[in-house]
């Protein structure tokens, strides 16, 4: 059921240095996914900047064709038909403000589905991917420093449990994803003039290797803003053009799902 979230929200000013009168085409904006704060932040974006086009990573192209201004009224039923939490994604309650502020721009999905993701395991990410994947560099071998951060990366996000010969699997899929979302947010700027708002990881935002470096492979005339998200003064990895702080929230361990 729908329900008010309890916290308190960083108001639009503190968003004033990077977004405020900004002249940047894009706008990726992180988050840690189960951080309410973080979605409060980004609502407030979208708010500021009033884009024409909305890029989703948690929802695929055929989820986002289905939402309409009707919708958009009705949190419970676009939750419901989205199959928000059967896809494993934190309550629908936080994200929702987002797209009431977004309400009249395209949204886009840029998820890549379970079966792609399957495929992609068995013919490689660049077949899976397909026409651009060489614009994207899905067909080049990582520099050895950034495969081997990568490889540890996947290997502490599963408790070190995970067996050592899937690792580069992971990594592949890892870059098919931020493939596929730079590849959707440049459909949306061309299709919508912009400008575009991206809602998504840190992980899929961080300039070194996340979506701003495949925008800026295959066009770098377009301009970026990307934005971390941190918790109890935790920078992420990766670089961004503004880090914002808020406190971290009470989880489970995940590595018991390991034990």
């Amino acid at each position: 059921m729908w329900k008010t979230l309890a916290f308190m929200a960083l108001p639009v000013a503190a968003l004033a240095g990077p977004f405020e009168g900004s002249e940047a085409d894009i706008f990726v904006l992180g988050e840690v996914h189960d951080n309410p704060a973080h979605h409060a932040v980004q609502a407030e974006a979208v708010a500021d900047i009033k884009p024409r086009a909305l890029v989703f990573e948690m929802l695929t192209k055929a989820q986002a064709k289905v939402i309409t201004d009707d919708l958009l009224s009705d949190p419970e039923a676009l939750g419901d038909l989205l199959q928000w939490e059967e896809a494993g994604w934190p309550d629908f309650d936080m994200y929702y403000p987002i797209f009431a502020a977004g309400r009249g721009a395209g949204i886009f999905g840029a998820a890549v589905p379970r079966e792609a993701t399957r495929q992609a395991t068995k013919i490689g990410v660049a077949r899976s991917f397909g026409e651009g994947a060489s614009g994207y560099g899905l067909n080049e071998d990582l520099p050895v420093d950034e495969l081997a951060d990568r490889l540890n990366l996947q290997l502490e996000a599963h408790c070190g449990m995970l067996p050592t010969e899937l690792l580069p699997g992971m990594v592949d899929l890892q870059r098919l994803r931020d493939a596929t979302l730079a590849r959707t947010t440049m459909e949306a700027f061309r299709e919508t003039g912009g400008p575009v708002v991206v809602i998504t990881g840190n992980g899929h935002a961080r300039k070194d290797w996340g979506v701003p470096s495949y925008i800026a492979r295959v066009d770098p005339n377009v301009m970026v803003t990307s934005l971390g998200q941190s918790e109890d003064g935790n920078t992420p990895d990766g670089g961004f053009d503004r880090v914002l702080d808020a406190p971290g929230v009470e989880r489970d361990d995940p590595c018991k799902a390991f034990e």
